[in-house]
């Protein structure tokens, strides 16, 4: 099976005392394994309700969601967190760092929660996922001690610790200047290279363009799903930036 994620009329609705809003409206989505997908919408299109809902951070109201062969719109509250924690790799817009801890712990966190992790060495493990994004010499600096693209390396290696099938980014440059921008969706583009099916919400037309696919959502809708020919980016690439712009 080629499929890693499917929606079937997918329905939310936030309810309040007086008013209910329907954020997303029948969505009917499949993405397929090494997809490089980026999502993109105005505020209040809904992109953000789909992020949560297919990072399993929040239920459907109505509807099907299925993620590698397991329907988890049905499961537990507990089954849920052990979904995103062995198949999901979460990369945030705020980095997400604890602020008091060094990089490597950071990254060592989510084999620490994982209960089924049988990999040896777990500080082993966090090095060699700090290694993979380039900082290798940075593992026992904190957050504070870093630069914002260096924070988002953090993360992505945070991500990648526990070896997910698929990596949730949601806005993942928005705080980052030009060249750290691409610098990061780089690393994306390397990560998608070796497999690893990529989702990422932004609302940035120019890195959009470094997906393979592109969705766009309007009024809880998909206005238009369309594959795109990504804009590679190559090392030389990032020497046309200047450091701080």
């Amino acid at each position: 099976m080629n499929t890693i994620l499917q929606i079937k009329d997918l329905v939310k609705v936030y309810q309040t005392e007086d008013i209910s809003v329907k954020a997303l409206k029948r969505i009917n989505l499949e993405i397929n394994k090494g997809d490089f997908v980026a999502i993109m919408g105005a505020s209040g299109s809904g992109k953000s309700t789909l992020m949560n809902i297919l990072g399993c951070l929040d239920y459907p109201s109505s509807g099907e969601y299925l993620l590698d062969g397991v329907q988890v719109n049905t499961l537990s509250k507990k089954e849920l967190a052990d979904i995103r924690n062995q198949k999901i790799g979460f990369v945030f817009q705020g980095f997400n760092l604890l602020s008091r801890t060094t990089a490597l712990e950071n990254v060592e966190l989510p084999l620490v929660y994982n209960r089924k992790y049988k990999g040896g060495n777990i500080k082993a493990a966090a090095i060699e996922a700090l290694k993979k994004v380039g900082l290798g010499e940075r593992i026992y600096h904190n957050p504070n001690q870093l630069s914002g693209g260096q924070q988002q390396r953090v993360a992505i290696a945070r991500a990648l610790i526990n070896k997910p099938p698929i990596i949730f980014a949601d806005e993942p440059t928005g705080n980052l200047d030009t060249k750290t921008s691409i610098e990061v969706m780089k690393i994306f583009q390397d990560l998608n290279d070796q497999g690893i099916t990529i989702l990422l919400v932004t609302h940035e037309n120019d890195i959009a363009l470094y997906a393979k696919r592109i969705i766009e959502l309007k009024d809880g809708h998909i206005k238009k799903d369309h594959l795109v020919e990504p804009r590679r980016i190559a090392s030389e690439d990032l020497n046309n930036y200047s450091e701080v712009e």
